[in-house]
């Protein structure tokens, strides 16, 4: 891990990038942070050229993506412009839809999704699936996310593992970087506090996940952006995002 390779997700400052002149603002406070890239997610509607051109207004490259399932699938065109005019290779879907959420459904998903991203591939895009807990729900002894390894095409069908959900859905955060080593090019990076006996998103370092064999486990299976993300922040998101940045630093 490089601080290069750290990267804010602007979900994390999702209300401070509803039009372009908010998402300038954004971009720049994201840089005078220290950050260098962002992942693209929860802006408003913006036009794709003005992104870009804010973006290097700001000094930031745009490292990965999330885009919806039906713009992927009835869209491609699109999405490969987009992604080729931001200099972007990763292509994120943010979680499955709700109706593949079964054990017959992961396996059908898992393999139309490899479609997809299959055709991505042909443009040189990778596709990434980003879990939540639930994908850790079991049908008849097998998780979802291991029916998605498992029924992918490990060739096109790739993985952003979020470490906070991971934990939530009850699977160990290093295990899983390991189940999908050599599948696995950005992973989301956000840390767990218990709160009143309640599971709460905090800053990486803050909270009671062990990041330094996170990290660890990062470098050694080849993970190339690790993209800080915070759903719900107690504080400033701003200030979320500088304390992440800051404690993960300290793991350079």
């Amino acid at each position: 891990m490089k601080l290069s390779n750290i990267a804010a997700q602007l979900y994390t400052l999702r209300d401070y990038c509803t039009t372009a002149e908010d998402l300038k603002k954004t971009l720049h406070k994201v840089r005078e942070i220290g950050y260098e890239s962002v992942q693209l997610s929860g802006i408003g509607p913006i036009e794709p050229a003005a992104v870009k051109a804010l973006a290097d207004e700001a000094g930031l490259t745009i490292c990965a993506t999330h885009v919806g399932y039906d713009e992927m699938k009835n869209n491609i065109e699109s999405v490969v412009e987009q992604h080729r005019l931001w200099n972007c290779r990763y292509v994120g879907l943010g979680g499955i839809p709700g109706e593949f959420r079964s054990g017959e459904g992961y396996a059908a998903f898992a393999k139309e999704a490899s479609e997809v991203a299959k055709r991505l591939k042909e443009y040189d895009l990778q596709f990434i699936y980003h879990n939540h807990k639930f994908e850790y729900e079991k049908y008849n002894g097998k998780s979802g996310m291991e029916i998605l390894r498992d029924e992918s095409d490990p060739e096109a069908f790739g993985f952003e593992l979020d470490t906070y959900w991971v934990q939530a859905g009850g699977a160990d955060p290093v295990e899983w970087i390991h189940h999908v080593k050599g599948r696995m090019s950005v992973i989301h990076l956000k840390d767990m506090a218990i709160v009143n006996d309640t599971q709460v998103f905090a800053e990486i370092g803050e909270g009671s996940m062990n990041f330094r064999n996170i990290i660890q486990a990062c470098r050694e299976t080849g993970v190339e952006w690790y993209v800080v993300e915070q759903d719900t922040c107690q504080r400033d998101p701003f200030e979320s995002l500088a304390i992440s940045l800051r404690n993960l630093k300290q793991l350079l």
